[in-house]
């Protein structure tokens, strides 16, 4: 059922969480950190810092860094970017992506009308689903240079299997950042959905995207900045957990990835 989800106010509400996140008080950060560990099960004994009392605040845990043997960046050119849970994947067909059983949505509407979406018409697409427990930075799944970024405003809508099923172009739909990169394959987008609760999206060159919301696209070009990310370095992250859909061109290497499967950052997608 995702009829509340129309009800509430869902910007406020993040805007609620995003504070609340980043209280400082000791004994409350500590109560509620110890059981959210509790609660999803969160694995601690990969995080370079296993004590929750050595976090300075909630979103500091939530984005925790993992210890350096924590993953393996494989050795092919396309890595998994997150922990999480795919979606869906695979192919795009005349410009439309599946979402969940019988629904789907345009590139063009994923990429807020963007006119490089074109590109895009028969290409490749993944989409997973970060939970609450995973680990909550993002790294580049291929070498890349950075071509510009949009912020698109929209809904917050909640970005799990349920509202996927329930809801028409919930990730063209939610508020995202929409990030595109020049690599050996091509061009290829990559897109972070916002979601209830994910009151802020970063990214290591903008720093926090969010809040404030905006109402307006805004585009950033970085063309003459020559910003050159590598396989597996971090790009960015959700303060608080959400969904990153990868977008490229058509390619004899098929991403090797299927609806439900786990996944980890770093292991090989093709």
């Amino acid at each position: 059922m995702t009829w509340w989800q129309y009800l509430i106010p869902q910007h406020a509400l993040s805007k609620l969480m995003f504070r609340f996140a980043r209280l400082e008080n000791v004994w409350l950060k500590n109560k509620f950190t110890h059981w959210f560990v509790k609660a999803y099960q969160v694995n601690l004994s990969e995080a370079l810092r296993e004590n929750v009392e050595d976090y300075q605040h909630f979103n500091d845990f939530f984005t925790r860094a993992l210890k350096p043997q924590a993953r393996e960046i494989g050795s092919s050119d396309i890595i998994c970017p997150v922990d999480g849970a795919v979606s869906q994947a695979g192919e795009i067909s005349h410009a439309t992506i599946f979402q969940a059983k019988n629904r789907y949505y345009t590139v063009s509407s994923l990429l807020g009308g963007d006119y490089r979406a074109g590109q895009f018409e028969s290409g490749l697409f993944a989409t997973i689903y970060l939970s609450p427990k995973d680990y909550h930075r993002i790294h580049m799944p291929y070498d890349a240079k950075l071509v510009s970024m949009d912020y698109i405003p929209g809904d917050l809508f909640s970005v799990n299997k349920a509202t996927a099923e329930g809801v028409d172009n919930l990730f063209a739909r939610n508020e995202r950042v929409v990030c595109y990169f020049q690599t050996e394959f091509g061009l290829c987008a990559f897109i972070l959905v916002g979601a209830i609760f994910v009151g802020s999206m970063q990214t290591v060159w903008a720093d926090q995207i969010n809040p404030p919301y905006q109402k307006q696209l805004q585009h950033f070009d970085y063309t003459n900045q020559n910003i050159e990310l590598k396989k597996g370095e971090e790009m960015g992250r959700f303060n608080m957990g959400s969904t990153i859909v990868m977008l490229m061109p058509n390619q004899d290497n098929k991403l090797n990835l299927s609806a439900g499967q786990v996944v980890r950052m770093g292991q090989s997608l093709v």
